[in-house]
């Protein structure tokens, strides 16, 4: 194990505690490793009940992979290609298709930043999954913004939002807090930073057989706190299922144009800072991924990530944000009237036959 992985078993549940601060606790390979070589230790522990996982600050559960780490490994080889990044993508889509499948409670404090993989980290798992938010909570899939696309099975739990809120949030990038979250299904329970404390306490007394349910009955009393129903999402939902329901970013982008109200612009003004083929090719993901199963788009995504490192924007993306931080980044082709099917059709081409595609092995359960 890294030192950037802590673990912990009491009382029948293994605590997961991520050990980054400096970098927002975001994911490396030998992270994503130290994670899968856990899960599947406790996977068949008869002692583990139940697993938790966290940040190990306020500031942040998870703000996604390790970019800066992209930049170098997709940088440093010709056309982006990098074994390393091979590694990286691989295995932590099938760390995500194991936490979706994993037959044990998976706990989730999303509190403070949650980004990329750490979204990867938290959605997966519908069957037994309790997804915790707090007044700290800044959510988003803001890959738009570095060139690249909503992966780490974006796909599936993003075409999986109420109407068009997944479009909304995979093709903008836009940041959503606790209630938004709690609306949009990407959450289940409120708690306050203050209260988390409290739930340590209550996993390390628990002694029945359904503690999700014993940490809702805990959460209940601060659910007036953070009211979904007066979220942003909530206000606009009708707003954001006109606008972001066409087959097309420049439909989209049209649509906004015409609309004079402040959230239309504000939408339209974030979208003009991203790159324009990537949210095009994010808008065509999220309609494949709505028919597809989290194998299926697990796949599909890996696809993709091939070309988006060979075709460069992420590089220039990540380039603009984080090593030189000028956030003016030279996106080919500049504009949403210059990007083409073509264009687009190439970030589903397969790259390898089915039979050594390198998740092949997926199965959903």
């Amino acid at each position: 194990m890294t030192a950037l992985i802590q673990t912990q078993i009491r009382n029948a549940t293994g605590h997961i505690i991520l050990d980054r601060p400096k970098a927002l606790n975001s994911l490396s390979l030998a992270m994503v490793r130290d994670l899968t070589h856990i899960l599947l230790d406790w996977r068949d522990n008869a002692v583990v009940k139940t697993v938790i996982i966290r940040g190990s600050t306020e500031k942040a559960f998870c703000a996604g992979g390790d970019i800066r780490f992209f930049h170098q490994a997709g940088g440093s080889t010709p056309r982006g290609g990098s074994a390393a990044l091979d590694d990286f993508f691989t295995e932590e889509y099938a760390l995500n298709h194991l936490i979706h499948f994993y037959p044990k409670p998976w706990i989730a404090v999303m509190d403070g930043i949650v980004m990329g993989g750490g979204m990867g980290l938290a959605q997966s798992g519908p069957q037994n999954r309790l997804r915790i938010v707090t007044e700290r909570t800044k959510m988003a899939m803001p890959e738009v913004n570095i060139g690249l696309f909503p992966d780490v099975g974006g796909s599936y739990f993003l075409s999986r939002t109420p109407g068009e809120l997944g479009t909304y949030l995979g093709v903008s990038g836009e940041m959503i807090g606790a209630a938004d979250a709690l609306y949009a299904g990407l959450a289940d329970v409120f708690l306050p930073g203050s209260a988390l404390a409290g739930l340590e306490d209550l996993l390390d007394q628990f002694s029945g057989s359904d503690v999700r349910a014993a940490i809702r009955a805990y959460a209940a009393p601060f659910a007036s706190l953070c009211d979904p129903a007066g979220s942003k999402l909530a206000q606009q939902q009708a707003s954001i299922d006109m606008h972001f329901r066409f087959a097309s970013v420049t439909q989209i982008a049209d649509s906004l144009a015409g609309d004079d109200s402040a959230f239309a612009q504000a939408t339209l003004a974030t979208m003009q800072k991203r790159s324009p083929l990537m949210m095009a090719v994010t808008l065509r993901q999220l309609r494949l991924g709505a028919a597809q199963d989290l194998a299926g788009c697990l796949r599909m995504e890996r696809t993709m990530v091939r070309h988006a490192f060979t075709q460069g924007e992420v590089l220039e993306g990540i380039r603009a944000v984080v090593i030189d931080k000028d956030n003016q980044p030279r996106w080919q082709p500049a504009g949403l009237e210059d990007v083409t099917q073509e264009m687009v059709d190439g970030y589903f081409t397969p790259v390898w036959p089915d039979h050594a595609h390198p998740l092949r092995h997926l199965i959903d359960q």
